[in-house]
């Protein structure tokens, strides 16, 4: 059971804590249950979905990259061994009461490459929009793959658009495709921003944010920036962000926590 195995071993404030698991033997098999903490605001995905009643502001979107760049660079960096997530997407960053982003569902997490290997091969799995293309291709798995990941993270938090949606016209159904014209003319980069937040002027650290996000989206994975090194540029645009001033955190108090 690698989920159980990976959160047994690892403890971050932005992991999700496994409190229990067990498992029994019938007439089907195997039946195993896992039992985790309780998040009551669901995960990013809920919130940024054009169902949402409460879309996410913008210095509450920082927050969750800061967060989830922590858990990452937990398992890239922090133990003496690393772990390579390999389904990082909204969808599996979960919010806490008091929304504190914590990454979840370790069900495709690979131990990372052993001293003296480059890479671990596996069978191609995940999530198409947020997949590295090189491991698309090749089926080799580096802790790189989890920044290009991070990286597709980061537009959507800035877009508020899935990576792949097919319910959009064709020339917008891919995130990445769409957003090229737009990111390599800083005059057309506002168009990019969800509308259905209050921006006031923010768009500068999303800007920044922005450029992160392409740094994490080299074509070649040995020139994307390690997790430690995107997680030191996320602080310092969170540090510097107008909307991470106590004057505008109280707009968190309008958000609905999901039921």
């Amino acid at each position: 059971m690698t989920e159980v195995n990976v959160l047994g071993v690892v403890e971050h404030p932005n992991l999700v804590k496994l409190v229990g698991y067990c498992a029994e033997d019938d007439e089907r098999g195997i039946q195993r249950l896992l039992v985790y903490e309780y998040m009551p605001n669901g995960s990013v995905e809920d919130h940024l979905s054009s169902r949402s009643e409460s879309p996410l502001p913008w210095a509450m979107r920082l927050k969750i990259a800061q967060d989830a760049a922590r858990g990452l660079t937990y398992l890239h960096e922090g133990m003496d061994f690393q772990i390579i997530f390999r389904d990082f997407k909204s969808s599996n960053i979960l919010l806490d009461g008091q929304w504190n982003a914590k990454l979840s569902d370790f069900g495709l997490a690979r131990l990372g490459p052993t001293e003296g290997l480059t890479h671990v091969s596996t069978a191609v799995v995940g999530t198409m929009g947020y997949a590295a293309p090189e491991y698309i291709r090749t089926g080799h798995l580096t802790s790189k793959s989890d920044v290009w990941g991070y990286g597709v993270f980061i537009y959507e938090l800035i877009t508020g658009r899935r990576p792949l949606d097919k319910n959009r016209p064709k020339n917008e159904q891919k995130l990445l495709d769409w957003l090229k014209p737009y990111i390599s003319d800083t005059k057309k980069f506002h168009q990019i921003l969800d509308p259905r937040i209050e921006w006031n002027g923010s768009h500068k650290s999303a800007q920044k944010l922005a450029a992160v996000a392409d740094r994490c989206l080299t074509r070649h994975p040995k020139q994307r920036p390690k997790m430690s090194e995107v997680l030191e540029m996320v602080n310092r645009i969170v540090d510097t962000s107008q909307e991470m001033s106590s004057s505008q955190l109280p707009k968190t108090k309008g958000l609905k926590p999901m039921v």
